[in-house]
């Protein structure tokens, strides 16, 4: 019998999977051939930042049959932070190593790299209401047009009156796209779709950023404790939260903290406002929040983007200004709203985070705080340092790019073993409170349109004026579709929670940004695919096991995977081909169909289930219902 001499993800290995809690042990055990004659085993580790390695010996822990010998150790840390391990054997009188290997399994050489071991502090807790529910995206500006908002509209505005025209993408008479063209959506407006909403089993909505700004992302904040005119009202936000409390949806904003815009309050280079600019005076309560190389022309600025001031986020000022006790976090909290997605959370510093949480969870202990990290969050690297954002102190969680990039890279042609691969990879060095409330995405405002991803052609690095007309024929719709339920099928059953960026559901395209945009297309709707994601919406409200229930891999192949859920007695299986055969998916029990998701034909010993289609099923109390 062949065994592997570790495996981080199998229990008879490690005795909890996963990151550990501070001073929580866990028992790891390695199995080595008898033929090795090894006398001592070891656990070698450092500290993240380390240089320095620890060697701690292990105990012989029995036999495990007649050929092979387990090593044990007991471990627990007392300070949260990474930690890097590796094991080694003494043969003969020389340590041998023992490194990690492919799908976190043990190799006897050096050929291998070291298992992260994420340890996080154990008072760490994620808000319980968003798990089990449904996330949706909504860009204000094109969602839904009340007609009720009557504030009118800065001169350089310029007003859409076609809700179904492309977005604008001509540069102006300055030679750059400014994003002055709006479509009147509104907050009224969302009100308005509440209903509409509630019907795709959303709990919360994640807006865009709404104070006042002038572009139509209004990610360059003029006035952080105001309402864009174009959107209407504090009044009207706080009615908006809540109307969507009493329909069972909680609001976060978009918290734009590592830049202001020119055009603002603060900086007010454009001289539109009242206030004492930092690009006016060295004497404006504001100029200690910049850095200027040469006041008043030359300063830091976002990715180079003269309108966007970098602010110094440490600066006692500023740092009051949004996390204090009057500051702009609780300014909304007290509105209604339920919690903050941070933009650009890798070039917030480490002090920011931990006050803004601070702010967040004194004025509600149940506020939600997601990041946009595009990696790993649990191990990013931001200019020159690992960031701390899971380890309790930071983060409640973050946006799920990497199982973005798992399911476009799985329906794209990779095989269901990789895909499995990288989804335990992420639940292991994820803290299971921030895994229970990762933002799991198939597109944002950010992304051309999963549709258009999964259907389209590639942009390629095509232009705008290419991307503005292109659009799918009905070969290509179809076959884009096809794969948009089976990657709504992951994303809606994978750990984690869903987030639905506004159209999706209706199948609007679009390549990158402003063609992915648009306006929601009221009227125009796809039903069926429609009807396809109120379904997944209501599967994930029937069935207890999506409330942070355990993960555990059923089956994969070349191009299938199947996977279940489970918490309780409840549990569900489901199951996703996206090859061009059909795949034979393990069935032990009696499980249960699920209507709407129903695929394939019994078989002896379980399901064959066609190419291109998904299937779930189910076990348990929720499932005889």
């Amino acid at each position: 019998m062949q065994y592997s001499a570790y495996d981080a993800r199998d229990l008879q290995y490690k005795s909890v999977f996963g990151a550990l809690a501070q001073d929580q042990p866990a028992q790891l055990r390695i199995c080595l051939p008898r033929e090795l004659h090894c006398t001592g085993a070891y656990l070698s580790f450092r500290a993240d930042g380390s240089d320095q390695r620890c060697l701690l010996p292990m105990k012989w822990g029995g036999m495990r049959g007649e050929s092979h010998e387990w090593w044990e150790f007991t471990w627990s840390l007392k300070e949260p932070g990474l930690y890097w391990y590796t094991f080694a054997y003494d043969a003969g009188g020389q340590l041998r190593p023992i490194t990690r290997g492919q799908r976190g399994r043990g190799m006897l050489n050096e050929g291998g790299g070291a298992w992260q071991l994420t340890v996080y502090d154990k008072s760490y807790d994620t808000p319980r209401w968003p798990r089990g529910g449904v996330m949706y995206q909504i860009f204000p500006d094109r969602f839904y047009k009340s007609g009720k908002n009557a504030q009118p509209l800065p001169a350089e505005r310029f007003v859409q009156e076609d809700w179904y025209a492309p977005p604008a993408h001509q540069p102006g008479e300055t030679g750059r796209v400014i994003n002055n063209d709006y479509y009147g959506g509104d907050l009224k407006g969302i009100e308005e779709k509440l209903p509409y909403l509630a019907s795709l089993g959303v709990t919360c909505l994640y807006l865009n950023p709404i104070v006042e700004a002038h572009s139509n992302h209004r990610y360059n904040t003029a006035d952080y404790l105001e309402v864009d005119p174009a959107l209407g009202t504090k009044e009207d936000f706080r009615r908006l939260c809540e109307k969507a409390a009493t329909a069972g949806i909680r609001i976060i904003l978009d918290g734009v903290f590592s830049h202001t815009g020119s055009d603002s309050v603060y900086f007010n280079r454009e001289g539109r406002y009242h206030s004492v600019g930092a690009y006016q005076s060295k004497d404006s309560p504001y100029y200690p929040w910049y850095s200027f190389l040469s006041w008043p022309d030359e300063y830091h600025a976002w990715w180079g983007h003269e309108t966007l001031p970098e602010v110094r986020e440490e600066q006692p000022g500023f740092l009051a200004f949004i996390t204090g006790e009057k500051g702009v976090l609780r300014h909304w909290l007290e509105l209604g709203a339920a919690g903050w997605r941070l933009d650009v959370a890798d070039e917030l510093p480490d002090l920011f985070l931990e006050k803004l949480r601070e702010s967040v969870k004194g004025c509600k202990g149940d506020g939600l705080i997601l990041g946009e990290v595009w990696e790993d969050a649990s191990n990013k690297i931001s200019y020159s340092r690992r960031r701390k954002y899971l380890l309790g102190k930071q983060l409640d969680s973050a946006m799920n790019y990497p199982f973005y990039n798992m399911i476009l890279a799985f329906l794209g042609g990779g095989s269901g073993e990789d895909f499995a691969d990288g989804i335990l990879g992420i639940l292991e060095n994820y803290p299971p409170p921030a895994a229970a409330v990762m933002m799991n995405l198939l597109g944002t405002h950010d992304t051309a349109r999963i549709l258009t991803l999964l259907g389209g052609e590639p942009q390629e690095g095509r232009n705008r004026d290419w991307q503005a007309v292109q659009h799918m024929t009905p070969q290509q719709l179809e076959a884009g579709k096809q794969k948009l339920r089976l990657a709504s099928l992951l994303q809606y059953t994978l750990p984690g929670i869903p987030c639905l960026y506004y159209g999706d559901e209706a199948g609007m395209e679009g390549y990158t940004d402003p063609f992915n945009r648009g306006g929601y297309p009221w009227g125009r709707e796809d039903t069926a695919l429609l009807e396809w994601y109120r379904a997944l919406g209501r599967l994930r409200g029937a069935c207890p096991a999506f409330d942070s229930g355990e993960w555990r891999l059923a089956g994969a192949g070349d191009a299938y995977i199947a996977y279940e859920r489970r918490r309780g007695e409840d549990r569900v299986l489901i199951g996703v081909n996206r090859g061009g055969e059909s795949a034979a998916l393990p069935l032990n029990e009696a499980w249960k169909s699920v209507a709407g998701f129903e695929a394939g034909q019994e078989a002896e010993n379980g399901l064959t289930l066609p190419p291109m289609t998904g299937v779930v099923r189910g076990l348990g109390p929720w499932a005889e219902r």
